[in-house]
């Protein structure tokens, strides 16, 4: 369960902006948007679901995206640039971090991140301040700056540069079902004589050291209950068995069933690799005759498909799925009904959570989100992007925000910030008196 996440010096966020699942005790909005876990006698509230609207070149994606470099760096261990990995990512910041600093800074500044969840009845805490130099300063020394992990609370490590502090004995010997007792000492030792300027202490000499269990606790979460889709018009999932004659990725009869009900009318979907080179492809199946789906179905239809598994794993895990423009190119109904699953306590048993950012004005709505569940990123040109949540304005005087408030009507109007009012008209004019550009064969040519 996704309590916060936090980044600060990230692409076009130059301050620090905090991404907050906390519902704001002092908003009566929908209650079934609450999620609930008592750990130690300690009760902890999440939402499932928030939503962020801005206009485009906002900051909205990178919001996501330093959500996903920060999943990556973890995953990898080290803050080097990875470019001769993962080829294929959407997030290139994430392989090569010379990308992130925020392109207007003029001095070395740290990039930060902070995230805190829920795990098995444990809230970690983890910070990590990272030294990548300037935008695009590719010869610049990486360099951890600071890191530390807090297990409810209590402090377990924290890094400052080359010096390691780890939390004393009693402390360690609390979490005894998570951390080594055993040679705490001379852990110590080891840990401080091989951490390295550019590896992470968390997955590196602690795990190895220390915690190896409570290590790969956290490596599960980030791989199976931290679902990023970053840019999710390109993202593609395959399921199901393999039929071994027919070399396919067999749909499991309740993804057809789920596709039928908006109006599919094949016999049903599979993926099907042509030969042993190609990439597998999505059919749809017709008199068992496969024909690609892009040949038939609509560009919604096929998302839509490639979206069922991430959806479907979420609610059954517990997970916090993150996308990036989710509801493009689906009707709004389909929307809300995915948005209802989360918001449903008979479906949503495992307290998953829902992320997305998007430009329809639509799901502007009382009855379907909370104030503190819509999210806004505003940028004026040239300058820096802010997060704020509708929540944060006042309830009473001006600029108030109430709950019976018109949040769509408000929100073109101007009252809420993050929309901006463009004009094409003059650069179309003067486009237009200048020598055509013809279209021909997809590219312009003059």
């Amino acid at each position: 369960m996704l309590l916060e996440f936090r980044a600060k010096n990230y692409r076009s966020f130059k301050d620090e902006f905090v991404f907050s699942l906390i519902p704001d005790t002092g908003k009566k909005d929908l209650e079934y948007s609450i999620l609930q876990k008592n750990i130690n006698g300690k009760e902890y509230k999440a939402l499932c679901s928030s939503i962020v609207y801005g206009p485009n070149a906002a900051g909205k994606s990178n919001i996501i995206e330093a959500m996903d470099t920060l999943k990556a760096i973890i995953k990898r261990g080290h803050i080097s640039s990875n470019k001769s990995l993962n080829k294929r990512t959407s997030n290139i910041a994430s392989d090569n971090l010379e990308l992130i600093p925020n392109n207007q800074e003029k001095e070395r500044k740290p990039v930060s991140f902070g995230i805190k969840f829920i795990i098995n009845n444990v809230v970690i805490n983890y910070k990590l301040d990272i030294s990548i130099g300037r935008f695009l300063e590719e010869s610049y020394m990486h360099r951890v700056l600071k890191e530390a992990l807090y297990i409810n609370d209590d402090l377990i490590f924290l890094r400052s540069g080359m010096k390691l502090n780890l939390g004393d004995d009693a402390l360690l010997t609390k979490y005894k079902q998570l951390i080594i007792e055993k040679n705490i000492n001379i852990g110590r030792i080891i840990a401080a004589s091989t951490l390295k300027y550019d590896d992470l202490f968390l997955t590196n000499g602690f795990k190895n050291i220390f915690a190896p269990k409570l290590v790969e606790l956290l490596l599960d979460w980030f791989n199976n209950n931290f679902f990023i889709i970053y840019h999710s018009e390109n993202y593609k999932s395959m399921i199901g068995p393999v039929d071994k004659d027919s070399n396919a990725f067999i749909m499991p009869d309740y993804i057809n069933k789920l596709v039928n009900s908006i109006g599919l009318n094949s016999n049903g979907i599979a993926y099907i690799r042509r030969d042993e080179n190609s990439e597998p492809e999505l059919c749809s199946i017709f008199n068992k005759v496969a024909i690609s789906a892009e040949a038939i179905e609509s560009c919604g239809t096929i998302r839509l498909i490639n979206m069922l598994m991430p959806l479907i794993h979420t609610l059954q895990q517990g997970a916090a799925l993150i996308i990036d423009e989710f509801d493009c190119s689906f009707h709004p109904m389909i929307v809300m009904n995915i948005i209802n699953l989360f918001h449903n306590p008979d479906i949503n048993t495992n307290n998953a959570q829902l992320i997305f950012n998007t430009h329809n004005p639509i799901f502007l709505n009382n009855e379907l989100f909370r104030r503190d569940e819509i999210k806004f990123v505003d940028r004026e040109y040239d300058q820096f992007s802010e997060l704020y949540s509708l929540a944060d304005f006042p309830t009473s005087g001006k600029g108030s925000v109430r709950n019976s408030s018109n949040f769509m009507k408000n929100y073109f109007i101007s009252r809420y910030g993050a929309i901006k009012d463009i004009d094409f008209a003059p650069i179309f004019k003067e486009i237009l008196k200048r020598p055509g550009y013809k279209l021909k064969n997809t590219t312009y040519t003059r």
